[in-house]
């Protein structure tokens, strides 16, 4: 919050010397365990490229077969997740595992996250003018962003917020699960007529899926947009709401 009214360039070089902070001594202080910098950037790096997917130790381990010290070992990438959760640079989300009335398999891993979208901007190394020519990445690190935003107003509500995938593919971004048993079903998109239309249908397919004689049915149905000036409600019942919109 404090580098919200600093210049682009002031608030761009507070968050990277953040992350040199976690790589040279936060990830190490944190248990008194005593880390490779190096690697512990490299990791981070490799978070950032796989936010938003559920990813196993096992792949992010993939990516420094080429070049890994002897003593990387998957349990050591381990070690390092578990310390950057503990200090608070990345958080991932749970599955979430509702009645179906199919017998689909549901995917159960978590979904990397950092905790804000800042971090993995600086641990890949890339500003605004990268991000407007890559809309892929740009488009992983708004889920990021609005991830977090559901997080704090769903926590203010008693609510937890997971992620849902099956083993055919149906994907929803974010579930808010009230402890009351109401919740909501979430697409985070960017915005445009045609990723609003798909995040919509998405939507719909899983709603269908939910055998409300064991679950109520979803309070809501959002696609969470990073464009816009209002929200509104689509004729098949659908919210398309900007994420300005959200707030307490």
């Amino acid at each position: 919050p404090g580098s919200l009214n600093l210049s682009k360039q002031a608030s761009l070089l507070q968050v990277t010397n953040y992350v040199d902070a976690v790589v040279n001594s936060d990830i190490s202080r944190v248990d008194g365990v005593n880390r490779d910098a190096a690697f512990a950037r490299r990791l981070l790096r490799s978070y950032a490229r796989h936010q938003g997917g559920q990813v196993p130790a096992t792949t992010i381990y993939q990516d420094f077969i080429s070049n890994r010290l002897p003593t990387m070992t998957e349990e050591t990438i381990s070690a390092y997740i578990l310390a950057l959760k503990q200090i608070f640079v990345v958080e991932d989300m749970p599955a979430w595992s509702p009645n179906l009335r199919s017998k689909t398999t549901i995917r159960t891993s978590d979904t990397r996250y950092f905790v804000d979208p800042s971090i993995a901007s600086a641990a890949l190394g890339i500003g605004p003018n990268d991000l407007i020519k890559d809309l892929n990445t740009f488009g992983l690190l708004f889920e990021t962003l609005a991830i977090r935003g559901l997080r704090v107003y769903a926590d203010a509500l008693n609510g937890q917020v997971y992620h849902y995938r099956d083993k055919n593919g149906l994907e929803c971004d974010a579930v808010v699960h009230l402890r009351n048993g109401n919740y909501g079903l979430i697409e985070i998109k960017l915005g445009g007529e045609t990723l609003i239309e798909s995040g919509a249908d998405t939507l719909k397919k899983l709603a269908n899926k939910i055998d409300t004689d064991k679950l109520p049915a979803p309070s809501f149905l959002m696609v969470l947009t990073g464009m816009g000036t209002y929200s509104y409600q689509r004729e098949d019942g659908v919210l398309v709401v900007p994420i300005s919109s959200l707030k307490n």
